[in-house]
């Protein structure tokens, strides 16, 4: 029973670090983001970027910065520990609203995919060594822009989840 409920313990772990990463994604929390990846994890998002960690979140800062929001889902989470190691694959589906063009223009992006992550715990902490993302659907289209006092959405700390989650 024991052993049971540790791989259940593990599984839950892994979990909540799958579901920060669209939390710190969407409130722009490099910190929080760092955090889903051990020191020396990489990526893998095929043609648009392949490296360390700390390389894509360079990369997906500067491409999520000309976005006025987004959102990201995680479901369909299924995780496969074996000790200290464990295997992932969780959905992804995201949406994206780019900031207005010179004309005034917007678009919404709706990519849909899967993380096929590599995991290990080192030092009692659950993170990825290495993801692997698999691009299922995308699709884009015109959109009226986003208002800047619209909904309370925040891309920072001032979002209001930090009032109870910290």
């Amino acid at each position: 029973m024991a052993d049971v409920l540790r791989g259940l313990a593990d599984k839950q772990e892994i979990t909540e670090v799958i579901y920060r990463y669209g939390r710190a994604l969407d409130r722009m929390d490099r910190e929080l983001a760092r955090s889903i990846w051990h020191s020396d994890g990489t990526t893998d998002y095929g043609p648009m970027f392949e490296g360390t960690a700390d390389g894509f979140l360079d990369w997906v800062w500067k491409a999520h910065a000309v976005m006025a929001r987004h959102s990201h889902q995680m479901t369909n989470i299924l995780i496969e520990v074996d000790g200290d190691t464990a295997v992932s694959e969780s959905y992804v589906t995201v949406a994206l609203r780019t900031l207005p063009d010179a004309d005034g223009n917007a678009t919404e992006i709706e990519a849909r995919g899967r993380y096929a992550d590599r995991w290990s715990r080192r030092d009692g902490r659950w993170a990825i060594d290495h993801r692997r993302f698999i691009d299922d659907l995308h699709r884009e289209h015109a959109v009226e822009p986003i208002a800047e006092d619209e909904g309370d959405s925040r891309r920072d700390r001032s979002d209001p989840s930090y009032e109870v989650l910290g």
